[in-house]
């Protein structure tokens, strides 16, 4: 039996194999390939500690980063599939299905948005 996602060392190692795999992964790599991810894996992190644990502190607008990608619902779909594919094979239980839940929320809002902005220029 895999444990449920329970500290910030659960959710770092979460962020590191899923950041491996879009790394690897042929339709999101082009939008990752200029990051620092001595930097932004930390921002992640932060990021998923606040939803899933309640940490304090993130107050950072998430969709504004990623307006500037020219991105689109299916890369957000990929996206989503892949976090979730990886979530099912580290961790299992109350916020594992939680994470799951938010990234699939993310997914879709952001997508549709960007479809959206996509489709008005």
């Amino acid at each position: 039996m895999k444990k449920d996602i329970q500290t910030k060392e659960d959710i770092a190692r979460l962020v590191n194999v899923f950041y491996d795999r879009v790394l690897q992964n042929e339709k999101l790599v082009h939008f990752f390939v200029h990051l620092n991810f001595e930097e932004h894996k930390p921002k992640m992190v932060h990021f998923w500690s606040f939803v899933l644990l309640d940490e304090p502190g993130y107050n950072t607008n998430v969709f504004d980063k990623h307006a500037n990608l020219h991105a689109n619902s299916s890369d957000f779909n990929e996206w989503v599939s892949l976090f979730h594919s990886t979530v099912n094979e580290l961790f299992e239980g109350e916020k594992a299905e939680a994470a799951k839940f938010r990234a699939t929320t993310i997914g879709y809002t952001f997508g549709s948005k960007l479809d959206a902005l996509n489709n008005q220029a």
